[in-house]
């Protein structure tokens, strides 16, 4: 697997939006399972979303972020994307991309790649 690498952090008022983007490399993308986590200061990081590997048809979200967060990938690209909008103070946190050699998992423990975070700011 191949180094991931995020993109598109930034401080924001709440209610704005941002998109992460996390890029990779290589004709391989399309075959992992990918996911968006973050970790906020003092807190156990935790899930966001996740999208299956190939087409990318099933994804799932933390309940904290449906309805206003959304992953997708561009295969073609080899690009992992969350847009997300009617962002909250408590969205604040550093968002981290990863991989894993599966179709689909919610279970931090078997994403094997990580990217080194971007920093998201939310402020009220």
């Amino acid at each position: 697997q191949v180094p991931l690498v995020e993109s598109g952090g930034g401080l924001v008022q709440a209610g704005a939006s941002l998109r992460l983007s996390c890029t990779s490399s290589g004709r391989t993308f399309m075959m992992y399972g990918m996911g968006w986590f973050r970790q906020a200061p003092g807190k156990e990081r935790e899930l966001v979303a996740t999208i299956s590997a190939n087409r990318g048809s099933t994804t799932a979200y933390a309940d904290s972020v449906k309805g206003r967060f959304a992953i997708s990938r561009d295969n073609d690209k080899a690009t992992l994307y969350l847009q997300m909008n009617s962002l909250l103070p408590e969205d604040t946190a550093v968002y981290y991309c990863a991989s894993g050699v599966f179709f689909d998992s919610q279970d931090a423990r078997q994403y094997t790649v990580w990217g080194q975070g971007t920093q998201v700011t939310v402020s009220s």
